[in-house]
């Protein structure tokens, strides 16, 4: 069945790692935070707010609909003093209208159910030339196959199902793009390969699989289910060296007029 994000027991699923080189530098590029007012919308654990920080942003208001991810968030990033969590969803933050530069949602959009509602509650948030960066996995996205820095291609090839799952949860680029423009943004797209983590061996990487930690794909799985992956993957994997755990997204940037 899907992640539960309201148990306590999937509190720690989303935390324990920061958010990679990779990722930094293209974002960074494409949409530099330094001084910035910045909703980090389904802000999970908070990895990325506080990568947000790391990268000059003069504040973070870190939101998320879930208590426990809420709480997990506000320990991950205690002593920063510039993020301020806030319990809300992402069609109703509760956040004041004209209130950030940037609205960043990363892997939020295929949760939701009224993606016009997400993006609308964005719009509301951003001040005059405000910016809104969704990064997700579209279709083509979620059908890379599998590599040596790709090993997520290989939880499809085990059990195909969860291929459908997940292209059934995808976002539709041209949907999103038109639903970008009719709010009033100017859109780009872009492809990146985000490194999510370097395990330091093979059971490191299969460790991490068998503990559902940081794959919300992985709660559709059952106990039984999860073990034959587990012994699917250390067959597929090197025995030597790093795992290095890449996955491709699509980012989109909507920037309003002045």
């Amino acid at each position: 069945m899907p992640i539960d994000f309201h148990d306590p027991a999937n509190r720690g699923t989303y935390g324990g790692r920061s958010a990679d080189r990779s990722w930094r530098e293209a974002v960074r590029t494409l949409l530099d935070p330094a001084g910035l007012e910045v909703a980090d919308v389904g802000c999970g654990a908070g990895v990325y707010s506080r990568a947000r920080l790391d990268l000059g942003a003069a504040g973070v208001a870190a939101v998320d609909s879930s208590a426990v991810m809420l709480s997990a968030a506000e320990e991950g990033t205690r002593g920063t003093g510039r993020v301020r969590p806030v319990l809300g969803d992402a069609a109703a933050t509760t956040l004041p209208g004209a209130c950030v530069d940037v609205v960043f949602q990363r892997a939020l959009v295929h949760h939701v159910t009224d993606l016009g509602a997400v993006v609308a509650e964005a719009r509301r948030l951003l001040r005059p030339e405000g910016r809104y960066l969704v990064q997700d996995r579209t279709a083509d996205d979620v059908r890379q196959p599998a590599g040596p820095d790709h090993p997520r291609g290989h939880l499809f090839e085990v059990f195909p199902h969860l291929l459908d799952v997940e292209l059934a949860r995808s976002p539709d680029d041209g949907v999103l793009t038109g639903l970008l423009r009719d709010a009033g943004f100017g859109v780009t797209t872009q492809q990146l390969w985000e490194v999510r983590t370097v395990h330091p061996d093979r059971a490191a990487y299969l460790a991490e699989i068998a503990q559902r930690r940081g794959r919300s794909i992985l709660h559709e799985l059952d106990d039984v289910q999860l073990a034959r992956l587990v012994g699917a993957l250390a067959d597929r994997l090197p025995t030597d060296g790093p795992v290095v755990e890449s996955d491709r997204w699509t980012l989109w940037l909507g920037t309003l007029p002045s």
